[in-house]
């Protein structure tokens, strides 16, 4: 299926610093499409370049197969919320739409349809400045959706959402895919992502790191890597090392073993006379698969405590 969205080579410096190196990438409809990174990335240059924001060097962005700036009412091909802040703070949240929906050609029916969609009616009547970042985020995604466009793409749409908006934003997103649209969601929570994304383009210092699905991505980071459950982790640790494992804490009753099978593993804490709860093979979160990806495309980087030092033969 062709896609809706369409990055290829773009490139873009800022003075001496370059922002894209050449990124590609296609967001595909009936799917919701994470685009993750360190700060830094590209992330927000890209989205601005699809908007035609900013303008690349090299390369191009499409979108239905022609740059944003192209298409006649781009709202109907194509929905966006890049900044959820960006109000006129004495306007009504119907007002600001009604402003928007005629400064585009769309009919104002479409505002009451939107704010519905959006769980905004109650508050569609207070002025926007008035708004909380969650109340924000709902009154963009409103905004993105009133051309009911093919194509969507959010940046950090789960920021100030309570635990009942984070829900609502999951399955909100969820639900326009399966409606054929694409849905490009840009976004550090990579719990949220795991939750709702099908597929992810990872990038670092403005180049595509990996573009994949997550399951795929999940499965290449679990490996052969196995979790044991035990209470004596310390005698677990020490007799697994000396067979040649490599062993890590996962937390105060579970370690992380690389190296032997699972089979292994029981046998040789079963003659170490270590007992256990559980012995299972590992499945990596999505924020493990992100962090092994982006270890070397991260500018700044935290000290680590020397006590979480993986133990074993790789050491």
């Amino acid at each position: 299926m062709e896609a809706t969205i369409e990055v290829d080579g773009l490139r873009k410096r800022f003075g001496s610093t370059v922002a894209l190196d050449g990124m590609s990438f296609a967001v595909r409809p009936g799917q919701v499409t994470g685009f993750v990174g360190p700060n830094g990335a590209g992330k927000s240059t890209t989205m601005r370049v699809i908007l035609g924001l900013d303008s690349a060097d090299e390369g191009r962005a499409l979108v239905a197969g022609r740059p944003y700036g192209a298409l006649r009412e781009p709202l109907r091909h194509l929905g966006a919320l890049l900044d959820a802040a960006a109000l006129h703070p004495a306007r009504t949240g119907r007002n600001h739409l009604l402003w928007l929906a005629h400064s585009q050609g769309l009919p104002a029916r479409r505002v009451e349809a939107v704010l519905a969609q959006a769980g905004m009616e109650r508050a569609a009547g207070r002025r926007a400045g008035g708004y909380s970042l969650g109340m924000r985020q709902r009154l963009g995604i409103a905004a993105a959706m009133l051309g009911d466009p093919p194509a969507l793409m959010l940046d950090e749409p789960f920021n100030g959402l309570d635990p009942e908006g984070i829900v609502w934003m999951r399955g909100y997103l969820r639900g326009l895919a399966a409606q054929g649209r694409a849905v490009l969601v840009s976004s550090h929570l990579m719990s949220e992502l795991q939750d709702t994304a099908g597929h992810l383009v990872v990038v670092g210092r403005g180049r595509v790191v990996a573009d994949t699905s997550v399951a795929d991505l999940i499965a290449a980071a679990s490996g052969d890597r196995v979790t044991v459950r035990t209470a004596e982790r310390t005698e677990a640790m020490a007799a697994l090392a000396q067979a040649g494992a490599t062993v890590a804490t996962t937390d105060r009753e579970t370690i992380t073993v690389a190296g032997l099978p699972a089979e292994r593993i029981i046998s040789l804490l079963s003659e170490a006379g270590v007992r256990f709860s559980e012995v299972s093979g590992h499945r990596a979160s999505l924020e493990e698969a992100y962090m092994e990806l982006t270890r070397d495309a991260v500018e700044f980087r935290a000290g680590r405590p020397e006590a979480d030092e993986p133990q074993g033969a790789a050491r």
